[in-house]
């Protein structure tokens, strides 16, 4: 197997770095009819980090809603506001949030340069212009979003990423105080990602050497964060934005599998958000992943965290149907999971099954 990955050229790493944002940006504004865009978090709003980004001139903030996983229809109106604003060029896009909000800034990178709707890019290298300069600024660590190819989106039809040469950041800064807030759910959620990136990637058709040494390194972190009690928080949150970082790198080389398939049709018909999704999915594959599901639910007992279960209860056959079909039409995630007789391991029935135990 061959592939081309394209990573993030440029990452500011440290305890404080967020602080070198504005000189960073000078270097970006090189026209007085040029300025800056930053999508923001709306959780961050009368909060003290709004105070701290570096506006200048005629930049401006767009605060973005979390409530749902990020929507090709969203993009496309951030994009029409931008492009409707009267300020002229837009020099940069800073995305500063979780991975919703990271993949939203790539998206909105990408369609800044390319016509028509969001959604006609959802797929790999759609894109045919290259986006707007933007730089990614994580306040939540797991997803990868930081250092992913893909701007994960979900559409009118389907929940699929706009993935290319032009999605990812052209700088990222990696602040571990940016994250020293998050609530204990959330943050373990989006943790999980990362753990669950690394399981996926390390087993499964794709595997590599590049993979599973960043997977390897990754997973370490992950249990130095989750499973050890004289670690401080603030050297945790340190490792976990790390972690994140080489499991995003991981499954750029290598694949996710089917936890993330199913977690697709989760998010695709109920709204639930990546982090959790993915956990409610893992909870249920100890038959496909066997220790490390045991593993994590000896964190997740540890932590005492709120899984949620029988979310499948009232769930009609139709949606059943519609999570099913969206999970099964993620082929690249199940080839890697079972080889390229996969339709052989998988059919629409046993996606069901899985759900149901959901």
């Amino acid at each position: 197997m061959f592939r081309v990955i394209k990573s993030v050229p440029r990452c500011l790493f440290g305890k404080g770095s967020f602080n070198e944002l504005s000189g960073i940006l000078e270097n970006n504004r090189t026209s007085s009819n040029s300025h800056i865009v930053f999508l923001v978090d709306d959780f961050f709003k009368n909060k003290p980090l709004e105070k701290r980004i570096p506006l200048k001139g005629a930049d401006y903030i767009i605060w973005i809603n979390v409530d749902d996983e990020p929507k090709t229809k969203v993009v496309d109106s951030i994009r029409d506001q931008i492009k409707d604003s009267g300020k002229g060029m837009v020099s940069a896009v800073i995305g500063i949030g979780g991975g919703s909000v990271l993949d939203y800034a790539k998206a909105v990178s990408v369609m800044l340069t390319n016509e028509g709707s969001s959604s006609l890019y959802q797929g790999l290298n759609l894109a045919k212009n290259q986006g707007v300069y933007h730089i990614g600024i994580p306040t939540l660590s797991g997803t990868g979003a930081e250092v992913s190819m893909t701007a994960v989106l979900t559409g009118p039809v389907k929940k699929l990423g706009i993935k290319g040469e032009f999605t990812p950041f052209d700088l990222i800064v990696l602040d571990p105080e940016l994250i020293s807030e998050a609530p204990k759910n959330q943050r373990f959620y989006t943790g999980m990602d990362a753990y669950i990136h690394n399981v996926e990637s390390m087993d499964g058709m794709n595997r590599n050497s590049i993979s599973d040494s960043y997977a390897t390194q990754s997973q370490t972190l992950c249990r130095e964060v989750f499973l050890n009690d004289i670690i401080s928080r603030e050297e945790a949150d340190e490792k976990l934005m790390v972690a994140s970082y080489f499991g995003g790198l991981s499954i750029g080389h290598s694949e996710v599998g089917v936890c993330h398939a199913l977690s697709y049709g989760l998010s695709y018909v109920l709204g639930l958000h990546h982090g959790i999704a993915n956990c409610i999915a893992f909870n249920q594959l100890e038959e496909i992943y066997g220790k490390a599901v045991n593993e994590f639910h000896f964190m997740v007992e540890k932590h005492k965290i709120d899984i949620p279960t029988q979310i499948s209860k009232r769930l009609t056959p139709e949606q059943f149907d519609k999570m099913a079909v969206t999970a099964l039409g993620l082929e690249h995630m199940w080839r890697h999971a079972f080889g390229p007789e996969w339709p052989e391991h998988v059919n629409k029935e046993r996606i069901i099954e899985w759900y149901k135990r959901m």
